[in-house]
């Protein structure tokens, strides 16, 4: 497969062989003859044409770097080690690589008797245009009592490893680092050197950033002053800012390594470039009024229709007239405060802790997605009136005393997901704000969540405008199961997003062992409701362990179908479409986020939408939060967001974005357009 590949693509592939080559690239072995018993330095050695250039570890703002895939070996196989390189300047563009040849080195400690290597090579290969090539090599020697070397070989082995960066933390290290800090404006990177004992002398050394999803590759602003340089790199456009990055410093002779430099941040303002619509900077009464209505509107969202209907039966059920109605909302009120506040306040300890995390995380994971799963299939099965056991779960639900408090829980867990009209702002700024500020925003949201229902308890004028009990209820209720089977499908979905094909399985195997308890239970034979029991218990162990491992393993199929037009979240590719100038709509979604998914379907992909990005060269990306993606969430947080959906517009020549309402329409989009 890879030599007909390689073979349509231009390039010539020798396969199973000690070289390689493709358009104007040969490769072969910089090894020894004879292996010595003890570790040695070997490489791979690109011979290119004059006017070519392959690539650094960071390629820089185009390019790729070599893959080599070592498929087998007799021995142990290092890393591999990339010499300094140098910047390729490329029209508008700045690369990172090596003009002419260049051996990549890696370390190997062979076996007993022979050394044996298979690889699989992929590089790219530029001069303004680029052409991919690909390749097998196997490499076979024995093992003597010492290495024995080709001179020329040898050479420049020795020649490359002189340039491979060296750990800054050794003596050899002729400068010390006085301070990393993002810029105010954050949009650069300020490194600050102080030379020492054998350091160059002018000109100062050169600086290569590791982490090209974070800096450009553009040669940084200089400003010396005696001992002290200073390096100014920009950022890349809507690059979420890291805790810490690395460079690679260079004298031209050598060059040394520095790994997890922490960046102190701007003390003036969030890290990253400010979206016009970010809430930071708002007063908190008027963010926690926004969070109010905005935990109101939730109870018009799709995803918290399923509880609307259980807390329905809790007003129309005979009950329903008693003195305590009051009391059942504020039970209810109760359930909705405590649950925003107890996530609330795991956001802030977690926020506390460096970590990076946002509003819906519980349906992240894919025991508590097939926990709701469970949840809502039992819920449905007994609005269908299948089960006596069903019944009684309405009953708590609805009407018992810890029933109220129970969906008011219940009703958090549904709702966090969505982010309404006035959300986004108000959960952004939480992410910014004192513990007590971002504890304000989190109880209002709880507040508007429960006072339409404690509204309702507490006036029966409302409540006598409902129609008065009769049949009609047992046929509402049954109807009402319909959008549980719904919240069902949907959640095995999720399941299926988060932990691959097997998700299905495993949500629905769990259904059925349910439904075979149930039924077994209900028969009388002596011991039926023990072995009920038990298949209910083995069940869930099965099912929920089942489900955590295939998380834990990253057996995760989200992706993005690039033939649709939308593209994964890249930031490289995102920075390289606005330093094309070329308009970018980032799309931050979820498939547990239904919100994302109407507005997905009824909006964003319809044909009248897709014609105007389409029409306007829009660069469309796709920012899956599904899996908890810490990328995704670090640039949620650059804008001032930590709740999906969320819609950045790059206009034309901008870097800084707009951001559209969590709810879309067609001619908002439109508008985009019509404005520039």
């Amino acid at each position: 497969m890879t030599v007909l590949l390689a073979a349509g693509l231009g390039s010539t592939v020798v396969s199973a062989q000690e070289t390689a080559s493709g358009d104007h690239v040969k490769v072969r072995w910089l090894a020894p003859e004879t292996f010595g018993p003890g570790q040695e330095t070997i490489g791979f050695y690109f011979e290119v044409d004059p006017g070519w250039h392959v690539y650094w570890r960071n390629a820089g703002d185009s390019g790729a770097a070599p893959r080599f895939d070592f498929v087998g070996a007799s021995g142990e196989v290092g890393d591999i080690q990339w010499p300094f390189p140098v910047r390729l300047p490329i029209e508008h563009l700045t690369n990172l690589g090596y003009e002419g040849d260049v051996a990549y080195l890696f370390t190997v400690t062979p076996a007993a008797s022979r050394m044996e290597i298979v690889v699989n090579l992929e590089w790219l290969v530029c001069k303004v245009d680029c052409i991919p090539g690909y390749g097998n090599m196997t490499l076979s020697r024995p093992v003597g009592e010492r290495a024995q070397w080709p001179a020329q070989d040898r050479q420049l082995r020795d020649r490359f490893a002189a340039r491979v960066p060296q750990p800054a933390a050794g003596q050899s290290f002729p400068w010390a680092v006085s301070n990393l800090s993002a810029a105010a404006q954050g949009d650069s990177l300020q490194l600050i050197l102080q030379a020492g004992e054998g350091a160059s002398e002018p000109p100062p050394p050169q600086v290569f950033p590791l982490d090209g999803g974070l800096l450009t590759a553009k040669a940084p602003q200089l400003e010396r002053s005696g001992d002290i340089i200073r390096y100014t790199f920009e950022r890349v456009p809507g690059a979420a800012l890291t805790p810490s990055t690395g460079f690679v410093v260079s004298d031209g002779t050598r060059a040394w390594q520095l790994d997890d430099l922490a960046i102190q941040p701007a003390s003036s303002s969030a890290p990253g470039s400010q979206p016009q619509s970010a809430g930071a900077g708002q007063p908190l009464w008027l963010l926690v009024l926004a969070a109010i209505a905005g935990g109101a509107i939730l109870n018009l969202m799709p995803c918290v229709f399923p509880v609307l209907s259980i807390k329905l039966f809790g007003l129309m059920g005979p009950e329903a007239a008693a003195a305590g109605r009051l009391k059942e909302g504020l039970r209810y009120a109760a359930g909705v405060l405590v649950t925003f506040a107890a996530l609330g306040g795991l956001l802030l300890i977690l926020r506390a802790g460096g970590a990076a995390i946002g509003w819906g995380f519980q349906l992240q994971s894919a025991p508590v997605v097939l926990g709701l799963i469970l949840l809502f299939w039992v819920m449905a099965l007994s609005f269908s009136g299948l089960y006596e056991f069903g019944h009684r779960l309405m009953n708590l639900a609805g009407n018992s005393r810890g029933g109220a408090f129970v969906t008011g829980i219940l009703a958090v867990f549904v709702a966090a997901p969505c982010t309404g009209p006035f959300m986004g702002a108000a959960l952004g700024a939480a992410t910014l704000l004192p513990a007590y500020g971002a504890m304000a925003i989190f109880l209002g949201l709880g507040f508007g969540l429960a006072l339409p229902f404690v509204l309702l308890c507490a006036f029966p004028a409302l409540l006598n405008r409902l129609p008065a009990p009769g049949p009609w209820m047992e046929t509402l209720r049954q109807f009402l199961a319909f959008p549980l089977y719904a919240t069902v499908i949907w959640l095995l979905w999720v399941l299926g997003r988060l932990v691959g094909e097997s998700g299905w399985l495993i949500g629905a195997l769990l259904m059925l062992a349910v439904v075979f308890a149930f039924w077994l239970g209900r028969h009388q034979f002596r011991g039926s409701r023990w072995i009920a029991w038990g298949l209910m218990l083995v069940a869930l162990v099965v099912s929920f362990g089942a489900a955590n491992r295939l998380q834990d393993a990253g057996v995760s199929p989200v992706a993005v179908e690039s033939q649709t037009g939308w593209q994964p979240y890249d930031r490289n590719a995102i920075g390289q479409a606005l330093a094309r100038e070329q308009a970018v709509f980032i799309d931050y979604t979820a498939a547990w986020c239904i919100t994302c998914q109407v507005n997905k379907k009824l909006v964003l992909e319809s044909d009248e939408v897709e014609a105007l990005f389409r029409q306007h060269d829009v660069y469309l990306v796709r920012a899956d939060w599904t899996d908890q993606n810490p990328e995704i969430t670090r640039a949620l947080g650059e804008l001032g967001r930590n709740s999906v959906p969320v819609y950045a517009w790059y206009a034309p020549g901008e870097r800084t974005p707009v951001l559209l309402p969590q709810i879309l329409k067609a001619d908002m989009i439109e508008a985009l357009f019509t404005d520039d």
